[in-house]
């Protein structure tokens, strides 16, 4: 039987918009832990991060929020990452706004050097968060986290990362929200990045198989990022940085069933879930769907039938 650890990470410092603190909560309500259990996963709720004592900082662009949280959280959850991706086959973090990734993604990249293999990361987002302390104008550090843990200069006061991602080992989809500073960013660091036009013209199913092919050709291990906000917010209004035009039910859906067919995922956030935007649950339950669709969950199993 396959192992999973579930880890809460109640973040809402990266973001202006209150009520993030509340998703890894709202996936438990939800249903998640026994849905993976039904899936055939031994589950363990490993409960909720908490972190380290925040260090007195500041920095000179006056826009920077919550410096001090954000490093604080980034060096806890660093290490609980690192711990659960040596101790399970997939580590789930719940959030909690994006910049939990800061985190997330180097502990998981530090399991990946010890066993030699080199880190992936598959960031599903309306926004390429490739700022960095000094580009940053709205000041909110969920904007930060690729930037951070692809090695990017710019975050003086956070620890040096457990481990870096090659940006060549990034692929973003659903990108529609990117401001003149990041493209300049991508464009320089040589980041893959099909945005909602490409998914559009090509589709889903040959841009990820491309990135899929990557992976699998490098022996490689791959993390999924998915941000709330990678859905059309029809479906999923539960986020505070809507951007119309996101991936719609059957897309996001697709993308989960093809990444559990490649074999290769070996880590998932869920993130910027704020049930305070919420209706009804809508966007907490299809979350918890996309994570079953990623595990096994399947509506058909697709057989050759004889007529």
């Amino acid at each position: 039987m396959r192992t999973c650890q579930i880890l809460g990470i109640p973040t809402q410092s990266g973001t202006s918009e209150r009520g993030c603190i509340m998703g890894p909560t709202a996936f438990r309500i939800a249903g998640l832990p026994e849905v993976l259990q039904n899936l055939g996963w031994e589950v363990t709720d490993v409960g909720d991060a908490v972190p380290t004592q925040p260090p007195a900082v500041s920095h000179p662009n006056p826009a920077v929020r919550n410096l001090d949280a954000i490093i604080a959280w980034t060096e806890s959850v660093t290490r609980r990452a690192y711990e659960m991706a040596s101790a399970c086959d997939l580590p789930i973090f719940l959030g909690g706004d994006h910049s939990m990734s800061a985190g997330t993604i180097p502990g998981v990249a530090c399991r990946a050097q010890e066993l030699g293999q080199p880190q992936f990361v598959l960031w599903l987002d309306a926004h390429t968060d490739l700022h960095t302390l000094h580009t940053t104008t709205s000041g909110n550090l969920h904007g930060t986290p690729v930037a951070y843990f692809t090695g990017q200069p710019g975050f003086e006061g956070f620890p040096v990362p457990a481990a870096t991602v090659d940006p060549h080992n990034v692929c973003m989809m659903g990108i529609r929200s990117v401001d003149q500073a990041e493209k300049r960013h991508v464009a320089a660091i040589g980041m893959t990045v099909f945005d909602m036009r490409t998914i559009d013209e090509q589709g889903i199913v040959a841009p990820l198989n491309s990135f899929l092919d990557r992976v699998r050709h490098a022996n490689g291990r791959l993390h999924v990022s998915l941000d709330v906000d990678f859905l059309d917010p029809d479906i999923a209004p539960a986020v505070g940085t809507t951007v119309a035009g996101g991936a719609t039910f059957r897309e996001a859906h697709l993308i989960m069933e093809i990444l559990h067919d490649s074999g290769l995922v070996t880590s998932l956030d869920l993130a910027e879930l704020n049930p305070f935007l919420d209706v009804r649950a809508k966007t907490a339950r299809l979350m918890t769907d996309l994570a079953a669709s990623l595990l096994g969950r399947r509506v058909l199993e697709h057989k050759t039938r004889t007529y």
